[in-house]
Protein backbone atom coordinates (compact mmCIF):
# COMPACT_ATOMS: atom_id res chain seq x y z
CA UNK A 1 0.00 0.00 0.00
CA UNK A 2 1.11 3.38 -0.82
CA UNK A 3 2.26 5.58 2.33
CA UNK A 4 0.21 8.37 1.01
CA UNK A 5 -1.54 10.35 -2.19
CA UNK A 6 1.75 11.71 -2.89
CA UNK A 7 3.78 8.68 -2.84
CA UNK A 8 0.98 6.84 -5.03
CA UNK A 9 0.79 9.85 -7.63
CA UNK A 10 4.52 10.11 -8.00
CA UNK A 11 4.63 6.61 -8.58
CA UNK A 12 1.86 6.54 -11.60
CA UNK A 13 2.90 9.43 -12.91
CA UNK A 14 6.71 7.38 -13.34
CA UNK A 15 5.33 4.54 -14.37
CA UNK A 16 2.87 5.47 -17.10
CA UNK A 17 4.30 8.65 -18.09
CA UNK A 18 3.34 8.46 -21.73
CA UNK A 19 0.24 7.14 -21.09
CA UNK A 20 -3.33 9.27 -21.57
CA UNK A 21 -4.67 10.45 -18.19
CA UNK A 22 -7.55 13.00 -18.42
CA UNK A 23 -9.21 13.99 -21.24
CA UNK A 24 -11.56 17.39 -21.87
CA UNK A 25 -14.30 17.95 -24.36
CA UNK A 26 -13.35 21.43 -26.17
CA UNK A 27 -15.08 22.50 -29.42
CA UNK A 28 -16.91 19.30 -30.18
CA UNK A 29 -13.37 17.23 -29.83
CA UNK A 30 -11.79 15.56 -27.07
CA UNK A 31 -8.40 16.32 -26.01
CA UNK A 32 -6.03 14.65 -23.48
CA UNK A 33 -3.05 15.30 -21.31
CA UNK A 34 -0.50 12.44 -20.50
CA UNK A 35 0.51 11.19 -16.73
CA UNK A 36 3.68 13.01 -17.75
CA UNK A 37 1.98 16.44 -18.43
CA UNK A 38 -0.17 15.96 -15.36
CA UNK A 39 2.76 15.67 -13.45
CA UNK A 40 4.75 18.89 -14.81
CA UNK A 41 1.25 21.10 -14.03
CA UNK A 42 1.16 19.81 -10.76
CA UNK A 43 4.80 20.70 -9.78
CA UNK A 44 4.13 23.88 -11.15
CA UNK A 45 1.33 24.47 -8.86
CA UNK A 46 2.88 23.23 -5.61
CA UNK A 47 5.58 25.39 -6.31
CA UNK A 48 2.93 28.51 -6.75
CA UNK A 49 0.92 27.57 -3.53
CA UNK A 50 4.21 27.51 -1.90
CA UNK A 51 5.07 30.75 -3.03
CA UNK A 52 1.53 31.77 -1.28
CA UNK A 53 3.05 30.69 1.97
CA UNK A 54 1.03 27.19 1.78
CA UNK A 55 2.74 24.30 3.74
CA UNK A 56 2.13 21.50 5.77
CA UNK A 57 -1.17 21.93 8.07
CA UNK A 58 -2.82 24.46 5.93
CA UNK A 59 -5.81 24.35 4.26
CA UNK A 60 -6.47 24.80 0.40
CA UNK A 61 -9.85 24.81 -0.85
CA UNK A 62 -11.57 24.66 -4.36
CA UNK A 63 -14.89 25.56 -5.66
CA UNK A 64 -15.16 23.74 -8.91
CA UNK A 65 -16.93 21.22 -10.78
CA UNK A 66 -14.57 18.18 -12.71
CA UNK A 67 -11.77 19.59 -14.17
CA UNK A 68 -8.30 19.31 -15.12
CA UNK A 69 -7.32 22.04 -12.61
CA UNK A 70 -9.35 20.30 -9.59
CA UNK A 71 -6.64 17.52 -9.65
CA UNK A 72 -3.76 19.59 -10.08
CA UNK A 73 -5.00 21.54 -7.32
CA UNK A 74 -5.75 18.42 -5.40
CA UNK A 75 -2.35 16.83 -6.11
CA UNK A 76 -0.56 20.06 -5.26
CA UNK A 77 -1.84 20.68 -2.08
CA UNK A 78 -1.07 16.89 -0.81
CA UNK A 79 2.46 17.48 -2.35
CA UNK A 80 2.69 20.64 0.69
CA UNK A 81 1.82 18.62 3.29
CA UNK A 82 -1.55 20.64 3.49
CA UNK A 83 -5.33 19.24 3.29
CA UNK A 84 -7.45 19.92 0.31
CA UNK A 85 -10.99 21.18 0.72
CA UNK A 86 -13.18 20.44 -1.71
CA UNK A 87 -16.78 22.48 -2.06
CA UNK A 88 -19.13 22.41 -4.96
CA UNK A 89 -20.10 24.90 -7.50
CA UNK A 90 -24.13 24.58 -6.48
CA UNK A 91 -23.75 25.18 -3.22
CA UNK A 92 -24.80 28.64 -2.03
CA UNK A 93 -22.48 31.37 -1.23
CA UNK A 94 -23.25 31.34 2.69
CA UNK A 95 -22.49 27.30 2.76
CA UNK A 96 -19.21 28.24 0.74
CA UNK A 97 -18.53 31.00 3.49
CA UNK A 98 -18.83 28.69 6.54
CA UNK A 99 -16.84 25.71 5.02
CA UNK A 100 -14.16 28.48 4.87
CA UNK A 101 -14.24 29.69 8.01
CA UNK A 102 -15.10 26.21 9.67
CA UNK A 103 -11.83 24.67 8.09
CA UNK A 104 -9.32 28.60 8.12
CA UNK A 105 -8.51 27.83 4.35
CA UNK A 106 -5.38 30.08 3.49
CA UNK A 107 -6.19 30.01 -0.21
CA UNK A 108 -9.32 28.94 -2.44
CA UNK A 109 -9.94 28.55 -6.07
CA UNK A 110 -12.80 29.87 -7.53
CA UNK A 111 -13.78 28.11 -11.05
CA UNK A 112 -15.81 31.22 -12.34
CA UNK A 113 -15.55 35.04 -12.14
CA UNK A 114 -18.74 35.28 -10.97
CA UNK A 115 -17.68 32.71 -8.11
CA UNK A 116 -14.32 34.76 -7.66
CA UNK A 117 -16.24 38.10 -7.44
CA UNK A 118 -18.54 36.56 -4.46
CA UNK A 119 -15.70 35.54 -2.61
CA UNK A 120 -13.43 38.87 -2.50
CA UNK A 121 -16.97 40.49 -1.80
CA UNK A 122 -17.36 38.36 1.50
CA UNK A 123 -13.05 37.78 2.30
CA UNK A 124 -13.13 40.24 4.96
CA UNK A 125 -15.71 37.46 6.97
CA UNK A 126 -12.70 35.14 6.26
CA UNK A 127 -9.47 36.24 8.48
CA UNK A 128 -7.52 33.32 7.37
CA UNK A 129 -8.00 33.38 3.62
CA UNK A 130 -5.13 35.63 2.11
CA UNK A 131 -5.47 34.33 -1.54
CA UNK A 132 -8.33 33.98 -4.21
CA UNK A 133 -7.14 32.32 -7.46
CA UNK A 134 -9.21 32.30 -10.42
CA UNK A 135 -9.65 29.54 -12.61
CA UNK A 136 -10.92 31.55 -15.30
CA UNK A 137 -9.33 34.96 -14.75
CA UNK A 138 -6.57 36.12 -17.42
CA UNK A 139 -3.27 35.44 -17.43
CA UNK A 140 -2.29 38.87 -16.77
CA UNK A 141 -3.97 38.84 -13.22
CA UNK A 142 -1.41 37.71 -11.00
CA UNK A 143 -4.35 36.30 -8.76
CA UNK A 144 -5.20 33.79 -11.58
CA UNK A 145 -4.48 29.67 -11.84
CA UNK A 146 -2.23 30.99 -15.11
CA UNK A 147 -0.15 33.31 -12.75
CA UNK A 148 -0.15 30.69 -10.08
CA UNK A 149 1.44 28.16 -12.89
CA UNK A 150 4.00 30.73 -13.88
CA UNK A 151 4.93 31.59 -10.28
CA UNK A 152 5.73 27.79 -9.13
CA UNK A 153 7.43 27.59 -12.68
CA UNK A 154 10.07 29.83 -11.35
CA UNK A 155 10.06 28.84 -8.02
CA UNK A 156 9.87 25.04 -8.14
CA UNK A 157 9.82 23.42 -4.59
CA UNK A 158 10.28 19.37 -4.30
CA UNK A 159 7.06 17.64 -2.86
CA UNK A 160 6.53 16.49 1.14
CA UNK A 161 5.80 13.29 1.33
CA UNK A 162 3.24 13.17 4.52
CA UNK A 163 2.74 10.02 6.75
CA UNK A 164 -0.23 7.84 6.40
CA UNK A 165 -2.04 9.72 9.35
CA UNK A 166 -1.51 13.02 7.95
CA UNK A 167 -4.92 14.89 6.48
CA UNK A 168 -5.40 14.89 3.50
CA UNK A 169 -8.37 16.16 3.07
CA UNK A 170 -11.77 17.61 4.63
CA UNK A 171 -14.78 16.29 2.71
CA UNK A 172 -18.09 18.54 3.92
CA UNK A 173 -20.57 16.21 4.26
CA UNK A 174 -23.84 18.12 3.42
CA UNK A 175 -26.13 15.61 5.19
CA UNK A 176 -29.95 15.72 4.80
CA UNK A 177 -30.11 17.67 7.68
CA UNK A 178 -28.21 20.49 9.34
CA UNK A 179 -24.98 22.08 8.80
CA UNK A 180 -22.22 20.59 6.49
CA UNK A 181 -19.56 18.36 8.66
CA UNK A 182 -15.88 18.13 8.00
CA UNK A 183 -14.75 14.96 7.78
CA UNK A 184 -10.99 14.85 8.31
CA UNK A 185 -9.66 11.96 5.99
CA UNK A 186 -5.97 10.91 6.10
CA UNK A 187 -3.52 9.90 3.45
CA UNK A 188 -3.97 6.48 5.22
CA UNK A 189 -7.70 5.93 4.57
CA UNK A 190 -7.77 7.00 0.60
CA UNK A 191 -4.52 4.88 -0.19
CA UNK A 192 -5.57 1.80 1.49
CA UNK A 193 -9.06 2.04 -0.36
CA UNK A 194 -7.50 2.05 -3.46
CA UNK A 195 -5.14 -0.88 -1.88
CA UNK A 196 -8.23 -3.16 -1.27
CA UNK A 197 -10.02 -2.51 -4.75
CA UNK A 198 -7.24 -3.19 -6.21
CA UNK A 199 -6.64 -6.62 -4.77
CA UNK A 200 -10.49 -7.54 -5.98
CA UNK A 201 -10.54 -5.77 -9.02
CA UNK A 202 -8.75 -7.42 -12.27
CA UNK A 203 -8.46 -4.30 -14.23
CA UNK A 204 -5.63 -3.68 -16.61
CA UNK A 205 -5.49 0.14 -19.50
CA UNK A 206 -8.90 0.91 -18.91
CA UNK A 207 -10.67 4.01 -19.83
CA UNK A 208 -13.69 6.17 -18.01
CA UNK A 209 -15.91 8.76 -18.02
CA UNK A 210 -15.69 10.68 -15.10
CA UNK A 211 -18.70 11.79 -14.05
CA UNK A 212 -19.31 11.44 -10.23
CA UNK A 213 -18.19 14.85 -8.56
CA UNK A 214 -14.86 14.18 -7.00
CA UNK A 215 -15.70 16.86 -4.31
CA UNK A 216 -17.59 13.63 -3.00
CA UNK A 217 -15.91 10.72 -1.49
CA UNK A 218 -17.04 8.26 -4.03
CA UNK A 219 -16.30 10.12 -6.60
CA UNK A 220 -12.61 11.32 -4.99
CA UNK A 221 -11.52 7.60 -4.02
CA UNK A 222 -13.67 5.44 -6.76
CA UNK A 223 -12.23 7.75 -9.76
CA UNK A 224 -9.76 10.02 -9.39
CA UNK A 225 -7.48 8.19 -6.76
CA UNK A 226 -8.27 4.36 -7.65
CA UNK A 227 -8.09 5.49 -11.35
CA UNK A 228 -4.74 7.09 -11.02
CA UNK A 229 -3.27 4.14 -9.41
CA UNK A 230 -4.30 2.27 -11.87
CA UNK A 231 -2.76 4.50 -14.84
CA UNK A 232 -6.72 4.52 -16.50
CA UNK A 233 -7.69 7.61 -18.88
CA UNK A 234 -10.49 9.15 -17.38
CA UNK A 235 -12.54 11.34 -19.88
CA UNK A 236 -14.25 14.00 -17.77
CA UNK A 237 -17.60 14.62 -18.78
CA UNK A 238 -18.49 17.96 -19.33
CA UNK A 239 -22.08 18.08 -18.59
CA UNK A 240 -24.79 15.71 -17.01
CA UNK A 241 -27.17 16.44 -19.77
CA UNK A 242 -24.37 15.10 -22.54
CA UNK A 243 -23.74 12.41 -20.49
CA UNK A 244 -25.33 9.76 -23.02
CA UNK A 245 -23.84 11.66 -26.22
CA UNK A 246 -20.53 11.54 -24.23
CA UNK A 247 -20.52 8.15 -23.82
CA UNK A 248 -19.95 6.59 -27.47
CA UNK A 249 -17.24 9.53 -28.23
CA UNK A 250 -15.62 8.20 -24.86
CA UNK A 251 -16.22 4.36 -25.27
CA UNK A 252 -15.54 3.94 -21.54
CA UNK A 253 -14.62 -0.04 -20.50
CA UNK A 254 -15.42 1.30 -17.10
CA UNK A 255 -17.73 3.44 -15.35
CA UNK A 256 -18.67 3.89 -11.59
CA UNK A 257 -21.65 5.48 -10.95
CA UNK A 258 -24.89 6.05 -8.81
CA UNK A 259 -28.32 4.07 -9.08
CA UNK A 260 -30.30 7.17 -10.59
CA UNK A 261 -27.87 6.70 -13.85
CA UNK A 262 -28.48 2.83 -14.13
CA UNK A 263 -32.41 3.98 -13.38
CA UNK A 264 -32.22 6.31 -16.57
CA UNK A 265 -30.69 3.57 -19.06
CA UNK A 266 -33.16 1.27 -17.53
CA UNK A 267 -36.24 3.56 -18.17
CA UNK A 268 -34.81 4.37 -21.46
CA UNK A 269 -34.22 1.12 -23.11
CA UNK A 270 -37.65 -0.14 -22.28
CA UNK A 271 -39.47 3.38 -23.73
CA UNK A 272 -37.20 2.78 -26.84
CA UNK A 273 -38.30 -1.23 -26.72
CA UNK A 274 -41.99 -0.09 -26.25
CA UNK A 275 -42.22 1.51 -29.64
CA UNK A 276 -40.46 -1.50 -31.59
CA UNK A 277 -42.80 -3.79 -33.49
CA UNK A 278 -43.86 -7.03 -31.38
CA UNK A 279 -41.31 -9.58 -32.78
CA UNK A 280 -38.25 -7.55 -31.74
CA UNK A 281 -40.19 -6.43 -28.24
CA UNK A 282 -41.06 -10.21 -27.76
CA UNK A 283 -37.20 -11.35 -28.66
CA UNK A 284 -35.88 -8.59 -26.46
CA UNK A 285 -38.11 -9.69 -23.23
CA UNK A 286 -37.31 -13.53 -23.91
CA UNK A 287 -33.92 -12.42 -24.29
CA UNK A 288 -33.47 -10.37 -20.94
CA UNK A 289 -35.34 -13.51 -19.29
CA UNK A 290 -32.29 -16.68 -20.77
CA UNK A 291 -29.43 -14.05 -19.97
CA UNK A 292 -31.14 -13.69 -16.38
CA UNK A 293 -31.68 -17.90 -15.91
CA UNK A 294 -27.43 -18.06 -17.40
CA UNK A 295 -26.77 -15.79 -15.16
CA UNK A 296 -27.86 -17.58 -11.70
CA UNK A 297 -26.01 -20.49 -13.54
CA UNK A 298 -29.48 -22.45 -14.85
CA UNK A 299 -28.63 -24.44 -18.05
CA UNK A 300 -30.11 -23.73 -20.99
CA UNK A 301 -31.15 -25.99 -23.86
CA UNK A 302 -30.19 -25.88 -27.42
CA UNK A 303 -33.03 -23.97 -28.44
CA UNK A 304 -32.87 -21.08 -25.65
CA UNK A 305 -29.19 -20.48 -26.52
CA UNK A 306 -30.27 -19.77 -29.83
CA UNK A 307 -32.86 -17.40 -28.87
CA UNK A 308 -30.26 -15.75 -26.42
CA UNK A 309 -27.42 -15.46 -29.25
CA UNK A 310 -29.96 -13.87 -31.44
CA UNK A 311 -30.85 -11.26 -28.73
CA UNK A 312 -27.50 -10.66 -27.86
CA UNK A 313 -26.66 -10.13 -31.75
CA UNK A 314 -30.25 -8.07 -32.52
CA UNK A 315 -30.26 -6.10 -29.47
CA UNK A 316 -28.05 -6.36 -26.71
CA UNK A 317 -25.39 -5.50 -28.75
CA UNK A 318 -26.90 -2.63 -30.10
CA UNK A 319 -27.91 -1.20 -26.89
CA UNK A 320 -23.95 -1.64 -25.33
CA UNK A 321 -23.54 0.65 -28.56
CA UNK A 322 -25.07 3.75 -26.91
CA UNK A 323 -22.10 3.08 -24.36
CA UNK A 324 -19.72 3.54 -26.73
CA UNK A 325 -19.41 -0.76 -27.25
CA UNK A 326 -16.55 -1.16 -24.75
CA UNK A 327 -18.15 -0.93 -21.55
CA UNK A 328 -17.63 -4.42 -19.75
CA UNK A 329 -17.85 -3.28 -15.98
CA UNK A 330 -20.01 -0.80 -14.02
CA UNK A 331 -19.72 -0.31 -10.35
CA UNK A 332 -22.74 1.35 -8.45
CA UNK A 333 -22.50 2.98 -4.91
CA UNK A 334 -24.10 6.03 -2.80
CA UNK A 335 -27.74 4.64 -2.74
CA UNK A 336 -29.54 1.25 -3.28
CA UNK A 337 -29.55 -0.07 -6.81
CA UNK A 338 -32.74 -1.79 -7.35
CA UNK A 339 -32.47 -5.45 -8.10
CA UNK A 340 -34.40 -5.16 -10.97
CA UNK A 341 -32.22 -2.56 -12.55
CA UNK A 342 -29.44 -4.49 -11.49
CA UNK A 343 -30.44 -7.78 -13.38
CA UNK A 344 -31.30 -5.69 -16.44
CA UNK A 345 -27.91 -4.17 -16.98
CA UNK A 346 -26.51 -7.45 -16.16
CA UNK A 347 -28.90 -9.05 -18.73
CA UNK A 348 -27.58 -6.75 -21.44
CA UNK A 349 -24.07 -7.83 -20.78
CA UNK A 350 -22.20 -5.33 -18.72
CA UNK A 351 -21.49 -7.06 -15.77
CA UNK A 352 -22.73 -4.67 -12.68
CA UNK A 353 -21.14 -4.82 -9.04
CA UNK A 354 -22.80 -2.98 -6.44
CA UNK A 355 -21.24 -1.49 -3.66
CA UNK A 356 -21.77 0.24 -0.12
CA UNK A 357 -19.68 3.50 1.64
CA UNK A 358 -20.10 6.44 3.65
CA UNK A 359 -18.03 9.48 3.96
CA UNK A 360 -16.88 8.66 7.17
CA UNK A 361 -14.82 5.81 5.51
CA UNK A 362 -13.17 7.21 2.25
CA UNK A 363 -15.94 6.08 1.18
CA UNK A 364 -15.39 2.06 0.61
CA UNK A 365 -16.85 -0.68 2.72
CA UNK A 366 -18.12 -3.34 1.05
CA UNK A 367 -18.80 -4.28 -2.66
CA UNK A 368 -19.74 -6.87 -4.73
CA UNK A 369 -16.45 -8.49 -7.15
CA UNK A 370 -15.43 -10.55 -9.78
CA UNK A 371 -16.06 -14.22 -8.27
CA UNK A 372 -17.69 -12.93 -5.56
CA UNK A 373 -20.98 -11.12 -6.34
CA UNK A 374 -24.69 -11.87 -5.24
CA UNK A 375 -27.32 -9.42 -6.55
CA UNK A 376 -29.42 -7.22 -3.78
CA UNK A 377 -26.38 -7.61 -1.63
CA UNK A 378 -23.73 -4.80 -1.50
CA UNK A 379 -20.85 -7.21 -1.42
CA UNK A 380 -18.44 -8.59 0.99
CA UNK A 381 -16.56 -5.92 3.07
CA UNK A 382 -13.24 -5.10 1.40
CA UNK A 383 -9.58 -6.54 2.28
CA UNK A 384 -8.73 -5.10 5.63
CA UNK A 385 -12.02 -4.02 6.53
CA UNK A 386 -14.47 -5.53 8.91
CA UNK A 387 -18.12 -4.84 9.72
CA UNK A 388 -20.01 -5.44 12.96
CA UNK A 389 -23.69 -5.95 13.22
CA UNK A 390 -25.53 -4.25 16.55
CA UNK A 391 -28.21 -5.79 17.29
CA UNK A 392 -29.31 -3.42 20.11
CA UNK A 393 -30.40 -1.23 17.29
CA UNK A 394 -33.10 -3.55 15.70
CA UNK A 395 -36.11 -5.58 17.11
CA UNK A 396 -35.60 -7.98 14.47
CA UNK A 397 -33.01 -10.86 15.24
CA UNK A 398 -29.63 -10.76 13.06
CA UNK A 399 -30.46 -7.30 11.91
CA UNK A 400 -28.97 -4.10 13.40
CA UNK A 401 -27.02 -0.79 13.16
CA UNK A 402 -23.51 -1.20 10.22
CA UNK A 403 -20.36 -0.90 12.20
CA UNK A 404 -17.24 -0.58 10.39
CA UNK A 405 -13.59 -0.91 11.27
CA UNK A 406 -10.61 -0.48 9.27
CA UNK A 407 -7.61 1.42 8.13
CA UNK A 408 -10.46 3.82 5.86
CA UNK A 409 -12.58 5.02 9.12
CA UNK A 410 -12.15 8.79 9.41
CA UNK A 411 -9.71 10.53 11.28
CA UNK A 412 -13.13 12.47 12.99
CA UNK A 413 -15.04 15.40 12.29
CA UNK A 414 -13.31 18.97 12.17
CA UNK A 415 -14.64 21.55 15.08
CA UNK A 416 -17.49 18.89 15.98
CA UNK A 417 -16.41 16.51 19.13
CA UNK A 418 -20.21 15.91 20.43
CA UNK A 419 -20.74 14.66 16.93
CA UNK A 420 -17.56 12.72 16.76
CA UNK A 421 -18.04 10.89 19.88
CA UNK A 422 -21.92 9.99 19.00
CA UNK A 423 -20.39 8.79 15.51
CA UNK A 424 -17.16 6.59 16.35
CA UNK A 425 -17.22 3.81 19.21
CA UNK A 426 -14.68 3.84 22.04
CA UNK A 427 -12.76 0.63 20.25
CA UNK A 428 -12.58 2.35 17.02
CA UNK A 429 -15.22 1.68 14.70
CA UNK A 430 -17.78 4.01 12.80
CA UNK A 431 -21.47 3.68 13.11
CA UNK A 432 -22.91 4.30 9.99
CA UNK A 433 -26.84 4.86 10.50
CA UNK A 434 -27.75 2.16 8.38
CA UNK A 435 -29.51 -1.03 9.13
CA UNK A 436 -28.44 -3.93 8.05
CA UNK A 437 -27.63 -7.79 8.08
CA UNK A 438 -24.57 -10.20 7.04
CA UNK A 439 -25.85 -13.79 5.69
CA UNK A 440 -24.19 -16.91 6.15
CA UNK A 441 -21.63 -16.76 3.66
CA UNK A 442 -20.24 -12.89 4.55
CA UNK A 443 -22.39 -10.60 2.12
CA UNK A 444 -23.52 -7.63 3.89
CA UNK A 445 -27.65 -6.43 2.65
CA UNK A 446 -28.85 -2.61 3.94
CA UNK A 447 -32.26 -3.24 5.37
CA UNK A 448 -32.87 0.35 6.33
CA UNK A 449 -31.37 3.89 7.56
CA UNK A 450 -31.90 4.59 11.02
CA UNK A 451 -32.20 8.52 10.25
CA UNK A 452 -34.60 8.22 7.97
CA UNK A 453 -36.45 5.15 9.43
CA UNK A 454 -40.31 6.23 11.15
CA UNK A 455 -43.07 4.96 12.75
CA UNK A 456 -46.57 4.90 11.23
CA UNK A 457 -49.32 5.28 14.05
CA UNK A 458 -49.96 1.73 13.43
CA UNK A 459 -46.40 1.23 15.26
CA UNK A 460 -44.55 -0.38 11.93
CA UNK A 461 -41.48 0.83 10.88
CA UNK A 462 -40.50 2.45 7.89
CA UNK A 463 -37.62 2.49 5.41
CA UNK A 464 -38.29 4.76 2.76
CA UNK A 465 -34.93 5.28 0.68
CA UNK A 466 -35.28 1.14 -1.09
CA UNK A 467 -39.31 1.44 -1.76
CA UNK A 468 -38.68 5.22 -3.66
CA UNK A 469 -35.97 3.61 -5.73
CA UNK A 470 -38.48 1.05 -6.76
CA UNK A 471 -41.48 3.60 -7.31
CA UNK A 472 -38.79 5.69 -9.69
CA UNK A 473 -39.06 2.91 -12.12
CA UNK A 474 -41.66 3.94 -13.46
CA UNK A 475 -40.97 6.20 -16.78
CA UNK A 476 -44.22 8.29 -15.20
CA UNK A 477 -42.07 9.25 -11.68
CA UNK A 478 -38.64 11.71 -11.90
CA UNK A 479 -38.35 11.96 -8.28
CA UNK A 480 -40.81 10.63 -5.22
CA UNK A 481 -40.43 11.13 -1.24
CA UNK A 482 -42.25 8.75 1.05
CA UNK A 483 -44.27 10.46 4.36
CA UNK A 484 -45.39 8.78 7.34
CA UNK A 485 -43.84 9.82 10.46
CA UNK A 486 -46.55 9.35 13.45
CA UNK A 487 -49.20 9.29 11.27
CA UNK A 488 -52.10 6.71 10.00
CA UNK A 489 -50.32 5.56 6.48
CA UNK A 490 -48.11 6.53 4.18
CA UNK A 491 -48.58 9.09 1.46
CA UNK A 492 -46.28 10.16 -1.03
CA UNK A 493 -45.12 13.77 -2.94
CA UNK A 494 -44.16 12.64 -6.56
CA UNK A 495 -42.57 14.64 -9.49
CA UNK A 496 -43.91 13.74 -12.60
CA UNK A 497 -41.46 12.92 -15.47
CA UNK A 498 -41.45 15.54 -17.89
CA UNK A 499 -40.88 13.70 -21.33
CA UNK A 500 -43.10 11.13 -20.45
CA UNK A 501 -45.80 13.06 -19.50
CA UNK A 502 -45.42 15.25 -22.87
CA UNK A 503 -46.15 11.83 -24.28
CA UNK A 504 -48.79 10.64 -22.68
CA UNK A 505 -50.31 14.26 -23.32
CA UNK A 506 -49.96 13.90 -27.03
CA UNK A 507 -51.21 10.14 -27.08
CA UNK A 508 -53.88 11.05 -25.06
CA UNK A 509 -54.81 14.62 -26.20
CA UNK A 510 -55.44 15.59 -22.36
CA UNK A 511 -53.67 19.27 -21.89
CA UNK A 512 -51.18 18.42 -18.62
CA UNK A 513 -51.31 22.25 -17.23
CA UNK A 514 -50.38 22.76 -14.25
CA UNK A 515 -49.36 19.08 -12.75
CA UNK A 516 -50.33 19.83 -9.34
CA UNK A 517 -53.79 20.34 -10.29
CA UNK A 518 -54.66 17.58 -13.16
CA UNK A 519 -57.32 14.91 -12.00
CA UNK A 520 -55.91 12.79 -15.00
CA UNK A 521 -51.99 12.98 -14.23
CA UNK A 522 -53.05 12.34 -11.29
CA UNK A 523 -54.97 9.39 -11.43
CA UNK A 524 -52.13 8.07 -13.76
CA UNK A 525 -49.22 8.19 -11.30
CA UNK A 526 -51.67 6.76 -8.73
CA UNK A 527 -52.05 3.67 -10.75
CA UNK A 528 -48.06 3.64 -11.47
CA UNK A 529 -46.99 3.76 -7.86
CA UNK A 530 -49.74 0.85 -7.63
CA UNK A 531 -47.92 -1.32 -10.37
CA UNK A 532 -44.31 -0.65 -8.75
CA UNK A 533 -45.49 -1.24 -5.03
CA UNK A 534 -46.77 -4.53 -5.72
CA UNK A 535 -44.51 -6.08 -3.57
CA UNK A 536 -44.49 -3.72 -0.67
CA UNK A 537 -45.78 -4.39 2.74
CA UNK A 538 -49.10 -3.09 2.95
CA UNK A 539 -48.53 -0.63 5.35
CA UNK A 540 -45.69 0.65 3.29
CA UNK A 541 -47.74 1.69 0.19
CA UNK A 542 -48.75 5.11 -0.57
CA UNK A 543 -52.11 5.79 0.20
CA UNK A 544 -52.26 9.18 -1.38
CA UNK A 545 -50.19 11.22 -3.79
CA UNK A 546 -49.84 14.60 -4.39
CA UNK A 547 -48.03 15.46 -7.88
CA UNK A 548 -45.28 18.63 -7.43
CA UNK A 549 -43.78 20.64 -10.50
CA UNK A 550 -40.47 21.21 -9.01
CA UNK A 551 -37.96 18.31 -9.77
CA UNK A 552 -35.66 17.75 -6.45
CA UNK A 553 -32.61 18.77 -7.61
CA UNK A 554 -28.73 19.80 -6.02
CA UNK A 555 -29.07 23.65 -6.69
CA UNK A 556 -32.59 23.92 -5.72
CA UNK A 557 -31.36 22.57 -2.31
CA UNK A 558 -33.12 19.60 -2.58
CA UNK A 559 -30.85 16.91 -2.75
CA UNK A 560 -27.65 16.62 -1.90
CA UNK A 561 -24.58 16.80 -4.03
CA UNK A 562 -24.82 12.54 -4.28
CA UNK A 563 -28.35 13.12 -5.10
CA UNK A 564 -30.07 12.03 -2.07
CA UNK A 565 -33.00 13.44 -0.96
CA UNK A 566 -32.62 16.04 1.72
CA UNK A 567 -36.00 15.19 3.54
CA UNK A 568 -36.34 17.57 6.16
CA UNK A 569 -35.61 20.48 3.42
CA UNK A 570 -38.87 18.82 1.12
CA UNK A 571 -41.10 18.20 4.26
CA UNK A 572 -40.34 21.81 5.09
CA UNK A 573 -41.25 23.12 1.57
CA UNK A 574 -44.16 20.97 1.12
CA UNK A 575 -45.22 20.72 4.71
CA UNK A 576 -48.75 22.08 3.68
CA UNK A 577 -49.67 20.00 0.58
CA UNK A 578 -48.55 16.69 2.86
CA UNK A 579 -50.83 17.65 5.39
CA UNK A 580 -53.43 18.73 2.99
CA UNK A 581 -53.17 14.28 2.00
CA UNK A 582 -53.95 14.05 5.59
Amino acid sequence: MHESLVHLWEASCRKYKDRDYLGTRRDGAWSWITYGDFKELVDAARGGLAALGVGRGDRVALIADNCVEWAVLAHATYGLGAAFVPMYTAQSADEWVFILSDCEAKVVGAATDEIYEQLKARQADLPALSRIVGLSLPASNDSSYTALLASGRNTPVEPVFPTPKDVACFVYTSGTTGKPKGVKLSHENFCSNCDSLHQIFPLNKERSLAFLPWAHALGQTGELHFFTQEGFAMAINDDVTRLVNNLPEVRPSLLVAVPRIFNRVYDGVNKQMASKPLPIRKLFHKGLELAKAKSRGDRLGARDRIVLGLAERLIFSKVRQKFGGRLKLVISGSAALSHEVAEFIDALGIMIYEGYGLTETAPVVSVNYPGARKMGSIGKPIPGVRVEIDESKSDNPGEGEIVVYGPNVMLGYHNRPEEEAAMVTPDGGVRTGDLGRIDSDGYVYITGRLKELYKLETGKYVAPAALEEKLKLSPYVANVMLYGANKPCNVALVVPDEVAVREWSERTGIPVGDVTKNPQLTQLIVAELDKYAKDFKSYEKPRKVALVAEDFTVANGLLTPSLKVKRRAVTDRYDHVIQGLY
